[in-house]
């Protein structure tokens, strides 16, 4: 629930009331008493008896507004004519759609978009196979591949409800990027069967991003579709919470003056998105590192270790530590959650060394309330808009996927990841760094271009021109190391 009137609760309410009198005022006073937040006021209609206004108001959660409502209709001589959930008639009729790209005005045109035309350009693909990225869509397309079992915060919800946050990730790719993405829901959570469904949609797209499914099944499904491809294939869960982390965190010891291989850094959080944040730290040169999941520090001694946990137990923690998270952050310089809410106090950030770093990413409730850390470390990012710093994979995977489809890369290597990283970091100029902007805005002009350029070369860098066979993408499968 949240604290304090947003957005993503605003309700717009139709009233009429009286032209005359003070009904308006009235309706303002009511709503501000109920905790409400009036953020527009609009006369729809007006006559000289009654006005119909439209009232837009900011709420906590539905039962906030229902109360709110029902509060506005307690107002002598004001009615109720309808109440609009705003976020819900963003979503009516979904919020994507496919346009062409070229006029169908008379039979010409027609000839030459589908048949007979078309007959020739299927050919010189056939002749040609390279040619499709040059003919078709391919060359700006991403498939959105989800099978609902991790989604956002909610959990295992399935393939249609995933389908609204689907189509925001394609409408993301969309507006920061200009990638046509397409959101895949598939009704299935049996690995093979995604692996062999995403293998045989592939030919259409030139990259595939994976989204909400959940640990450990979503590193095998990479994996495995890393090897058959020839076109990159990018789980954002992992891998553009892991560039947008680095780059926070690269801005963060900026501040504080200090460096990533010399800092001491403690992770709550085993799963996809914490082992692929944990890699491209070690990648970018950290060095002293302790992990934590619900059952304390992973370390060697363990004898619950699955392959992901047992990775992560032979790469870290060289001091065997075996205690709990709180034991691990003290004396940290950095502590990074991605994980579950609630889990660390202000006393346990106060435990850390001087001009601490604290990432607070569980959403939509951080590991430690903000303020509270705030007390104590010198700088503080959560996954939430409300606050500073916030952490959104918005700033990493239109510009990876932009870089990609330009560079037609057959897949995605760390090197690309610290690259895009590096890049994100650097939109923060001297002038700008600072405790509360070590992250640009997502509606920063300079991100997905800056990202997109990092990516296409570091794509150049590793081979030039990709290979186009299939199966070419199993030269890329170092993320797994």
């Amino acid at each position: 629930m949240a604290s304090v009137p947003s957005v993503s609760y605003s309700i717009t309410v139709r009233l009429e009331v009286p032209a005359g009198g003070k009904a308006v005022s009235q309706i303002t006073h009511v709503v501000e008493n109920a905790g409400g937040i009036v953020t527009a006021l609009d006369v729809n209609t007006a006559g000289h008896e009654t006005l119909r206004i439209d009232v837009t108001i900011a709420t906590r959660d539905t039962e906030h507004a229902e109360s709110i409502a029902a509060a506005l209709e307690q107002i002598d001589a004001v009615h109720i004519h309808k109440v609009s959930d705003r976020t819900f008639l963003m979503h009516l009729g979904g919020k994507i759609e496919m346009q062409s790209k070229v006029p169908l005005r008379n039979r010409d045109e027609l000839s030459m978009a589908y048949t007979p035309g078309v007959a020739r350009v299927s050919l010189a693909i056939a002749r040609n196979p390279e040619d499709v990225r040059r003919l078709t869509i391919k060359r700006n397309s991403v498939a959105v591949v989800t099978d609902g079992s991790a989604v956002l915060g909610l959990g295992n919800i399935g393939p249609q409800a995933a389908l609204p946050v689907m189509e925001g990730k394609a409408a993301l790719f969309k507006r920061f990027a200009g990638i046509d993405a397409w959101p895949i829901c598939l009704d299935t959570q049996d690995t093979d069967e995604i692996v062999r469904t995403v293998q045989i949609l592939a030919p259409a797209f030139g990259g595939i991003n994976l989204e909400d499914i959940s640990a450990p099944r979503c590193f095998e499904v990479e994996a495995r579709l890393r090897d058959l491809l020839d076109i990159p294939v990018f789980h954002d869960d992992q891998h553009g919470t892991a560039i947008c982390v680095l780059a926070a965190l690269t801005n963060a010891l900026r501040v504080v003056g200090k460096d990533i291989g010399a800092v001491r850094i403690t992770m709550a959080g085993a799963g996809a998105a914490g082992t692929a944040i944990l890699k491209l730290l070690m990648h970018a040169g950290a060095t002293d590192m302790i992990v934590c999941d619900y059952k304390g520090a992973v370390h060697k001694g363990r004898d619950d270790l699955d392959d992901s946990l047992r990775w992560i137990a032979e790469h870290t923690n060289a001091d065997g530590y075996t205690g709990d998270l709180r034991g691990a952050v003290k004396g940290a310089d950095v502590f990074i959650g991605v994980s579950a809410p609630g889990i660390l106090t202000g006393g346990d950030i106060a435990a850390m060394n001087d001009d601490a770093i604290v990432f607070a990413l569980a959403n939509p409730e951080p590991e430690i309330a903000p303020d509270q850390a705030r007390e104590h470390a010198a700088v503080v990012a959560t996954g939430r808009s409300d606050y500073p710093n916030q952490i959104n994979n918005v700033l990493a995977f239109p510009g990876v996927f932009r870089g990609l489809l330009d560079a037609q890369a057959d897949g995605v290597t760390q090197d690309m990841l610290l690259a895009a990283a590096t890049a994100l970091a650097a939109v923060v100029t001297d002038d700008e760094l600072g405790p509360n902007y070590i992250i640009p805005s997502v509606f920063h002009a300079d991100v997905a271009s800056s990202v997109a350029a990092a990516v296409r070369e570091a794509v150049t860098y590793v081979g030039g021109r990709p290979p186009t066979t299939p199966g070419a993408g199993r030269n890329a499968a170092s993320l797994r190391s």
